[in-house]
C-alpha cells in the first residue's frame, strides 16, 4: 500500500513540476466495456409514454425563436441539457442532461458518436481531458464515469474506462491542464482528485462547510482553488490535503450567501471571485489576501460566470482584464489592476456563462437565459454577432479552441452549433 501511495504522489509531482514525463499506466482489457454507437431503443411502458407526451405539450408552450442562425442541432437529450464541452482538437462535442445521459456527437452534423450511459440521475458536468483522449461525466447520483478513445487513428469509437467513487453529488469537473488528473467538487463539502487511467484517489480535500459550487486548477496546474455555498475560498497544493490559505466571510469578503463563481488569471497570481449577492472581489493567491472589490452588478444578483480575457496594448493594466456575468443580465468588463469598469455588455436576462476565444483573445462569447449567445469585442464592447435559435434558456456553452464553433446547451433539450467565422 505504501508503495502504491508513493507512486500516486510521484504522479502529481510530475504534473505540477516544471519538467518531467508522466508515468504510463495501463488497464487490463477485461476491465474495459466497449460502448457501441448503435444502441437499440428500449420499449417504453405506458407511464413513460404519458410522461413524454406531457413534456411535449409543455415544450410547445415555449416561445418560438424569431430566427435560427445555428448551423447544426443535437436534439437527442429531449430534456434539459446542463453541460456541453467542445473537444480540444476535433469537431466533436460532449453534452450531459436531465435524461441521465451524456453523448459524444459530431459538431458539423449533430450525429451521435457515442452514448455515455450508466448514470442514475442528471448528468451536470462533462469535460474533455487536456489531450482529448478521455471524456468525463459527473452526475447528481455522485458517479464520475470516464471514457477513452479506441485506437489512435479514428475518433469515432470510445470505450468505457472507469467509474470513480467518492462524491455525494457532483457539482463540477475539471481536468488538470497538462495531464490525466481529474478534479471534482461535491455537494457534501468535499473535493476529490483522481489519477487516470487507474482511477486511484490521489487526494480528498476537506475544509469546506457547504456544497463546493466552483473550483479549478490554476492555469499552470500547480495549485487548486475552490469555493463553497458557505462563502469560503480555499487554495490547495495538489500534493497535500492541508490548505495553503482559507478565506471566510467577513466585511472585506462579503460572501455570507455563498460564492458562485471564480476565475484565476493566466499568471496564476490573482483570483476574481463572485457571489450570490453580487459581490466581486480580487484575491492575491500568493498571500491569501483580499486586494479589493468592484461594484457593477445590482445588489442581490448572483454572479454566475467569470472569465479572464488576454488583452494587450494601451490601457490594459498589469492585472489584466476580466469579465463578470450575473443574473442582472450584465456582463461587466474590468481592468483588474485598477478595479475600474471598462464597459458593460447587455443581455435581456441572466448571463449564464462566459467564454474567451483562444484563437482571438479580444473576443468573448456570452450565453444567457434570454435564449441567445452574443459575441463581443472585449476591447470596445461592440456586439459582433448575436446567435439565435433556442426556445428555452441557455444553461451552458463552449467555444472551440480554433474559434470556429460555439455550442450551447438549451433548457428545451437541444444543443445548437454556430459557425463563428
Amino acid at each position: 500500500m505504501a508503495a502504491e501511495q508513493e507512486h500516486e504522489h510521484e504522479g502529481v509531482q510530475d504534473l505540477v513540476g516544471a519538467e518531467g514525463e508522466e508515468d504510463a499506466e495501463f488497464v487490463n482489457q477485461e476491465d474495459i466495456e466497449i460502448i457501441y454507437t448503435d444502441d437499440e431503443d428500449m420499449p417504453m411502458d405506458e407511464d413513460e409514454g404519458e410522461g413524454e407526451d406531457a413534456e411535449e405539450e409543455e415544450e410547445e408552450e415555449l416561445p418560438e425563436p424569431t430566427e435560427n442562425t445555428s448551423v447544426a442541432r443535437f436534439p437527442s437529450h429531449g430534456k434539459s441539457v446542463f453541460a456541453v464541452s467542445i473537444h480540444p482538437t476535433q469537431p466533436l462535442a460532449a453534452s450531459g442532461g436531465e435524461d441521465d445521459l451524456g453523448y459524444v456527437w459530431d459538431l458539423r452534423t449533430g450525429e451521435v458518436i457515442t452514448k455515455l450511459s450508466g448514470h442514475e440521475d442528471s448528468v451536470v458536468a462533462v469535460e474533455w481531458s487536456a489531450d482529448g483522449e478521455m471524456v468525463a461525466t459527473g452526475g447528481m447520483d455522485g458517479k464520475v464515469r470516464i471514457w477513452r478513445r479506441v485506437g489512435k487513428e479514428k475518433w469515432t469509437m470510445w470505450e468505457f474506462l472507469n467509474e470513480l467513487q467518492g462524491p455525494d453529488e457532483v457539482m463540477w469537473l475539471k481536468w488538470h491542464p497538462r495531464g490525466p488528473v481529474l478534479l471534482a467538487g461535491s455537494n457534501d463539502s468535499t473535493v476529490w482528485l483522481w489519477q487516470l487511467p487507474s482511477g486511484n484517489t490521489m487526494q480528498v480535500f476537506a475544509g469546506h462547510e457547504g456544497p463546493v459550487h466552483t473550483g479549478n486548477f490554476t492555469p499552470d496546474g500547480k495549485r487548486i482553488v475552490t469555493a463553497d455555498q458557505a462563502g469560503t475560498l480555499i487554495a490547495w497544493d495538489p500534493r497535500g490535503a492541508t490548505p495553503l490559505f482559507k478565506l471566510t466571510p467577513s466585511a472585506h469578503f462579503p460572501y455570507e450567501s455563498g460564492i458562485t463563481s471564480l476565475s484565476v488569471n493566466p499568471a496564476c497570481t490573482l483570483a476574481v471571485v463572485g457571489g450570490a449577492e453580487g459581490a466581486v472581489r480580487v484575491v492575491n493567491l500568493n498571500k491569501g489576501e483580499v486586494l479589493g472589490g468592484v461594484e457593477g452588478h445590482r445588489e442581490g444578483e448572483s454572479v454566475e460566470a467569470i472569465e479572464f480575457v488576454e488583452l494587450v496594448g494601451a490601457g490594459v493594466g498589469a492585472g489584466g482584464v476580466v469579465v463578470t456575468g450575473a443574473t442582472d443580465g450584465k456582463a461587466c468588463i474590468w481592468d483588474v489592476g485598477t478595479m475600474r469598469l471598462r464597459v458593460t455588455l447587455e443581455h435581456d436576462d441572466a448571463v449564464t456563462s462566459l467564454h474567451s476565444h483562444a484563437s482571438a483573445p479580444h473576443l468573448i462569447t456570452s450565453a444567457s437565459a434570454d435564449r441567445t449567445l452574443k459575441t463581443w469585442d472585449a476591447r470596445t464592447g461592440q456586439l459582433i454577432k448575436e446567435h439565435k435559435g433556442h426556445r428555452g434558456m441557455i444553461n451552458a456553452a463552449d467555444v472551440s479552441r480554433d474559434g470556429k464553433y460555439a455550442v450551447s446547451a438549451g433548457d428545451e433539450g437541444v444543443c445548437l452549433v454556430w459557425d463563428l467565422q
